[in-house]
């Protein structure tokens, strides 16, 4: 396969897989940490009206989700990709990162979440998804 169409089909499935393990661990983080009583996680505007609400452990899975889902999605460009693995997967990174963002100024969160989440769930992330596939290479 040519190595150029293999590195956009190893990005585009490291969006498309990264973003599905992000959303899949949202979707069932209410059941394996119930959100407080009455609260309306299904829209943005309920998700506004409850922030105040949230405890620190509420904030757990939304991190995992964009850590393990950047992190996905910058294994499987690296493990697909033909060529420039490591910058590939910091663009994916970047990509989530920038998502990460976006999610901040729809939905404001407490200041430490913003800081941990954007500092830590993102570049770290898909740097340490190279990193290990750089080693088994």
């Amino acid at each position: 396969m040519n190595p150029i169409l293999r590195n956009i089909l190893a990005v585009i499935a490291g969006v498309v897989l990264g973003g599905s393990v992000n959303m899949g661990i949202i979707m069932i983080s209410g059941s394996i940490i119930p959100p407080p009583e009455g609260a309306d996680l299904k829209t943005m505007e309920g998700l506004k009206v409850v922030m105040h609400l949230m405890e620190p452990k509420h904030f757990l899975m939304p991190f995992l989700a964009h850590a393990l889902g950047t992190f996905v999605g910058a294994l499987i460009t690296v493990l697909i990709a033909a060529s420039h693995k490591f910058v590939l997967a910091m663009g994916i990174s970047a990509w989530f990162l920038f998502g990460g963002i976006m999610s901040v100024f729809m939905l404001p969160s407490p200041t430490w979440f913003t800081i941990v989440d954007l500092a830590s769930a993102y570049i770290p992330m898909g740097y340490l998804a190279a990193k290990l596939v750089e080693k088994k290479v």
